[in-house]
């Protein structure tokens, strides 16, 4: 059988012996515990989908679409390993002399060596995570290391299995985000919103004020070359920071139409300049998800430039809350909560500068789900118990209280979903999710309508607007302002 082994590949198979026996005579302190446990966790993919299940239950939006990227990436890495890796190769399993007995598994499997699934899979998991979202990834990265390495600690792999196992697993997140990417695109399609009449065309881009946040997720990619090339006269300014605000209210006192490049948030602070100074905007997506461009049909550059250059526009519709957080209306373009996502919200964006965007996700969240308490308010005269108030810029499509798609930004809408306070902000929420939009559930209310007071909010309860983060006075009136923003668009 050893002479089997070492002709299974010549020079690499010698190699692959040498390596596995000099992990089988080195002794880890704890590690005998540890890693067949770890091993054990990983069988059929449970660690991983109990990881994306804690993700999405607790993460923000963003970090949900990192947990169905990191699933879909270890389906076709295990999909791929199961049939056709494991049987095109067909290498023996390593004998188990000189592997301690503590550490061998209690059953050997029975599959082929070569690659490793576990291996692949975790490493597919964690690539598909982290491309979508860095923090979360970092997380999981020594955990997908620690898994691969147990398989040639307990015996059940050389380390030439895990190697390739774990390079298939990371080409696979690859090609699902490349696939994502594709599907994205597909779904930029523009809704049914009221064309925009006498928006000015810049064929050029002279009186074209452009605004680029460097902080946002994708600004330096944006495309804009692309803008430069097509409207060479326009002006392009880039600020980050607390600086940004001041930078977007001079340029739209000075422009013709406002632009920015930057995501959701840096989008609302230029739609709040542009709706005071009453000039169109242009929307360069420039973020991590650019919610609002992709439902407005926005596919990127190229398409603003186009309706620039056409002077082609829609009119859009904006939420408001009054009063704001600088005492003045504020705006939402996406939409507005009030409950258990704006204090995550606030405790990561405390927590991230200092130990990073997905350390302080998971901390926020247990942070949340230990001490939070439902926010008691009035809503409408009434009082009310929630774990979370959404408030859609528009109707959105899907169930759960945070739904993700709208068809049309013009109608003016607010779309109210509502999780009742008692029991526990995990569960309750979780069960939110499932529940859909019905108007009677115990768990979660839906429900639209133009306006609506809230009364009686405690002292020190906070709120978000398009992922950005305040402190809410002790009422406000929510309402929705149809067609009050005009939006470069191509038809």
């Amino acid at each position: 059988m050893a002479d089997q082994e070492l002709t299974w590949s010549g020079a690499l198979g010698w190699w692959d012996r040498r390596l596995f026996d000099a992990v089988a005579r080195r002794h880890w302190p704890g590690a005998d515990r540890v890693l067949p446990r770890l091993g054990r966790a990983a069988n059929h993919g449970v660690l991983w989908g109990g990881a994306a299940a804690a993700i999405a239950v607790f993460g923000s939006t963003g970090a949900r679409k990192a947990a169905v990227r990191g699933i879909a990436s270890l389906a076709l890495a295990s999909a791929t390993i199961n049939t056709v890796g494991k049987w095109s190769v067909r290498r023996p399993r390593p004998l188990l002399e000189g592997v301690p007995l503590t550490r061998q598994l209690a059953t050997q499997p029975q599959t082929t060596s070569f690659p490793s699934g576990h291996s692949a899979s975790a490493f597919a998991f964690a690539t598909g995570v982290a491309l979508a979202s860095p923090g979360w990834g970092a997380v999981l990265a020594p955990v997908a290391a620690s898994v691969a390495f147990s398989r040639v600690y307990t015996g059940v792999h050389y380390p030439s299995d895990v190697l390739v196992g774990a390079s298939l697993g990371v080409a696979a997140g690859f090609v699902v985000r490349r696939l994502a990417r594709d599907a994205q695109e597909a779904r930029v399609v523009p809704g049914d919103e009221r064309t925009a009449i006498g928006a000015p065309a810049l064929p050029d881009g002279a009186g074209l004020t452009v605004v680029v946040n460097t902080g946002s997720g994708t600004a330096a990619a944006a495309g804009l070359d692309v803008l430069r090339t097509r409207l060479p006269e326009a002006e392009v300014v880039e600020c980050e920071g607390p600086e940004l605000s001041a930078t977007l209210a001079k340029a739209a006192s000075r422009a013709t139409v406002l632009g920015v490049c930057g995501g959701d948030g840096t989008i609302n602070a230029a739609a709040t300049a542009a709706l005071r100074a009453g000039v169109p905007l242009a929307v360069f997506p420039g973020g991590t998800l650019n919610h609002f461009a992709m439902d407005l049909g926005l596919a990127g550059t190229e398409a603003t430039c186009q309706a620039l250059a056409g002077g082609e526009a829609v009119r859009v519709g904006v939420g408001r809350f009054s009063p704001g957080p600088d005492g003045d209306s504020g705006y939402f373009l996406n939409n507005f909560s009030i409950g258990a996502y704006p204090e995550l919200l606030g405790h990561r964006l405390r927590w991230a500068p200092r130990i990073g965007g997905g350390p302080a996700a998971l901390l926020a969240a247990w942070r949340v789900l230990r001490a939070q308490r439902p926010v008691r308010l009035r809503l409408a005269g009434r009082p009310r118990s929630v774990w979370l108030l959404f408030a859609g810029n528009g109707t959105y499509h899907g169930t759960g209280p945070t739904p993700r798609r709208r068809d049309n930004l013009g109608e003016g809408l607010l779309d109210l979903r509502l999780v009742h306070g008692g029991g526990r902000p995990g569960p309750r929420l979780l069960a939110a999710a499932f529940t859909g939009p019905l108007s009677r559930s115990p768990v979660h209310v839906a429900t639209r309508l133009r306006s609506l007071r809230i009364g009686d909010i405690p002292a020190g309860t906070p709120l978000a607007y398009d992922g950005e983060h305040a402190e809410a006075p002790s009422a406000l009136v929510l309402d929705g302002l149809p067609d009050a923003l005009t939006v470069y668009r191509p038809r």
